[in-house]
């Protein structure tokens, strides 16, 4: 050892070789010092008058497993029997039929002892899978088949503790399908293969969800978006009703109330409902929609936000229009709590604070579910 420092010192200099030290020294710490183990505790139940309630929280970057733990128990005390949550393939596969489950496993598994129902996006594609300097919504179709690997690797691992799986997100904005052309036809391909990939897995039970489409008025020919109505019509068109056990469905209100009636040419919570219609102009009435992203925002000077007075009465409001509907499964609104926070109009989608201080919202949906 001696020898070998006289070497380094020779070299790299003195301040090289305290640095080297201190780099040792911080490595034995942490070796030495053992990790945090956060018990689940003993199995809870959600109670609640509405059994459709839901949010989408994010825990996917959230490291410490006691934060994880105490959201998940907020959700459950709010009332709210459904998450969404989402769990990055670059994340869980960061080289070549490498899995690493240990972050999923945990919010998994804390869910489920808080008697929560998890819906699992999928997506986000490795830097192995794409070309260099690509964005990470972008999967070359010669690569479909790795991201099946995944969804089926998925599906053996959690089929029976999560409720559905959601292929893709907002597939029908340019930013969401790797800043390539729009392209429905393309998505129903990735979504037939995901659906196969889960069929032969050891619980082809679990539900596979398409779509998640942003709500938008993009026409035909824009280079950012396409329309949602206009996208899903050509995905029906290409099969996708026959490769799905729902669609997943983004239903933001912005600044009309929840009960603003649907029309073509306006974003609103209720274009829900034009889903839902055009699934059974064509067919597919019997499919359940799933709304896995929505709400309202209070940010004082955002356009599109509303007063945190009436973002409560629409978000109450939402929660009791998806349990009228028969054909909705769930209402999992945006978002629970950031891990930090956003520092813009963002963090005025949230019901609690990243230190756990829940706002006036959390307490008024949780007096409804109470009801």
């Amino acid at each position: 050892m001696r020898d070998w420092l006289q070497y380094i010192r020779a070299r790299l200099g003195r301040a090289a070789v305290a640095a080297l030290a201190l780099v040792v020294v911080l490595l034995l710490a942490t070796r030495a010092a053992p990790p945090g183990i956060i018990e689940l505790g003993p199995q809870q139940t959600v109670t609640t008058t509405n059994p459709k309630m839901g949010v989408h929280t994010r825990l996917t970057d959230e490291v410490e497993p006691w934060k994880i733990k105490r959201t998940l128990e907020m959700v459950r005390e709010m009332g709210a029997p459904w998450i969404v949550e989402y769990f990055p393939w670059a994340y869980r596969e960061p080289f070549p039929g490498f899995f690493d489950w240990s972050h999923s496993d945990l919010v998994i598994d804390h869910a489920n002892r808080q008697g929560l129902r998890v819906i699992a996006r999928l997506g986000f594609v490795p830097e192995w899978a794409r070309p260099a300097d690509s964005a990470s919504s972008y999967l070359p179709p010669e690569r479909f088949d790795d991201f099946g690997d995944y969804v089926e690797a998925f599906a053996n691992r959690y089929g029976d503790r999560v409720a559905a799986v959601i292929i893709w997100n907002e597939p029908n904005l340019a930013l969401e399908w790797g800043f390539q052309p729009i392209d429905p036809e393309g998505y129903t391909e990735l979504l037939r293969l995901a659906y196969r990939r889960v069929q032969e897995s050891n619980h082809p039970e679990l539900a596979v969800l398409g779509g998640a489409l942003a709500p938008t008025l993009a026409p035909p020919g824009s280079d950012q978006a396409l329309d949602d109505l206009i996208y899903l019509q050509r995905m029906l068109d290409a099969g996708a009703g026959e490769v799905m056990d729902g669609l997943a469905v983004h239903a933001y209100g912005w600044s009309f109330p929840a009960d603003d009636p649907p029309a073509p040419d306006v974003i609103n919570f209720r274009r829900t409902e034009l889903v839902h219609q055009l699934l059974a102009d064509n067919g597919y009435g019997s499919l359940p929609i799933y709304i896995t992203e929505g709400g309202w925002n209070d940010h004082p000077r955002w356009t599109r936000a509303v007063k945190p007075g009436q973002r409560i009465q629409n978000t109450i409001r939402a929660y009791e229009l998806a349990a009228s509907w028969p054909w909705a499964n769930v209402a999992a609104l945006w978002a629970f709590r950031y891990p930090w926070p956003a520092r813009t109009y963002l963090d005025y989608f949230t019901f609690v604070t990243p230190d756990f201080q829940p706002k006036p919202i959390y307490f008024e949906v949780q007096q409804y579910s109470r009801r």
